[in-house]
């Protein structure tokens, strides 16, 4: 292609003769293409730099999305060195949502709940809004691929039901959605986890997942529903136990009155819940997503501030110094210039490595 565009450039309107044309060919192909010894010497040098992609949510202290704020607002830190912000973007843009249903056994006298709660999710989605949606059990299903069709999602979520066999492959449904259904998907994503948490028979490890998650570009918005306790005229009832602070809180028993065996379960079942909520937070910390109980009073109210923000996320864009291509992973830290701003960001990515040219 370069000797081409050199032949092209020596065009009879220029008034160049015949001739002339072929000695400037000549020459262009001693330039472009060196002698064999010399190819044999030298060898090219690439240098190819990646745009960083960094989506970022900025609100106040009560979770309310702050608009309006312009590029001279924001400023970028790779290991605490300031970096030139080359993209910008505050435009409202289309959201790309995946719906991911636990369904493993655990859920069973919950998954009522969960259906509501992602048809709640689904009120707020506009009609240029894409969706998909993903249940998990011992293995992942993918119950409808990414649409704008309302309908079709919605039977979706209506016809999710629980597994046939044991597991809770929650970790490898979320590696499944980023690394595979939203991998070449452009603008905004998020996933909506609705789970208990308790993962049993994944292949991939936490902290794969965590990886994954900090790169995809996707946010995780995770609500935790808590089960293992027993199920009591018609509502479920913590197992009596101590609380961990050393005293007895309500509907608990006395020490002398609590049956022993209730109390060693009750126990185990309050540590996996616990365990559960920590991963699902830092899940959701990691992605800049944000971490729910579906305690919380009103979800629904949730739900619309979580469409409002991905909606109006800002994403920020840096081109890394190429001595940062190392294959390390680098720390990333968004500061705005705004009055009691809470700022939501990546906070690091993978460097490509120089030494296999990417």
């Amino acid at each position: 292609m370069y000797v081409y565009s050199l032949f092209k450039t020596a065009s009879p309107r220029w008034g160049v003769s015949t001739r002339s044309r072929s000695v400037i060919g000549l020459a262009a192909l001693l330039i472009a293409f060196p002698t064999s010894a010399q190819n044999q010497s030298d060898t090219p040098i690439k240098v190819q730099t990646t745009l960083v992609s960094v989506p970022v949510i900025v609100s106040d202290r009560a979770g309310r999305y702050i608009s309006g704020l312009k590029l001279a607002d924001f400023k970028l830190f790779q290991d605490r060195i300031e970096q030139r912000i080359s993209i910008f973007d505050a435009e409202e843009e289309p959201l790309n949502i995946a719906f991911l249903l636990d369904t493993s056994r655990s859920t069973s006298q919950v998954l009522d709940d969960i259906k509501k709660d992602a048809g709640n999710f689904l009120k707020e989605l506009r009609p240029r809004d894409r969706a998909m949606v993903v249940s998990f059990d011992y293995d992942v299903h993918l119950l409808r691929a990414l649409t704008s069709d309302r309908k079709a999602v919605e039977q979706a979520i209506k016809g999710a039901s629980i597994g046939e066999r044991v597991g809770t492959a929650l970790r490898d449904a979320v590696a499944e959605v980023i690394m595979r259904q939203f991998k070449r998907v452009e603008g905004r994503k998020a996933i909506i986890l609705l789970t208990d948490g308790k993962d049993h028979g994944s292949r991939i490890s936490e902290e794969e997942l965590f990886d994954e998650a900090t790169e995809s570009g996707a946010m995780i918005y995770s609500v935790f529903f808590e089960t293992g306790f027993l199920r009591r005229g018609g509502r479920f009832d913590r197992m009596p136990f101590p609380s961990r602070r050393g005293g007895w809180g309500r509907n608990r028993f006395p020490p002398d009155d609590r049956p022993r065996g209730d109390a060693r379960r009750g126990q185990r079942v309050e540590i996996r819940n616990e365990e559960a909520e920590a991963f699902l937070t830092q899940l959701s910390e990691v992605s800049a997503g944000r971490f729910y109980s579906s305690k919380v009073s009103d979800l629904k109210e949730t739900f619309k501030l979580i469409a409002e923000e991905l909606r109006h996320q800002y994403r920020l864009g840096f081109y890394p110094d190429v001595s940062k291509a190392d294959g390390q992973r680098h720390t990333l830290r968004v500061e705005v210039n705004a009055a009691d701003a809470v700022v939501r960001a990546r906070r690091s990515y993978q460097a490509a490595s120089s030494a296999n040219g990417s």
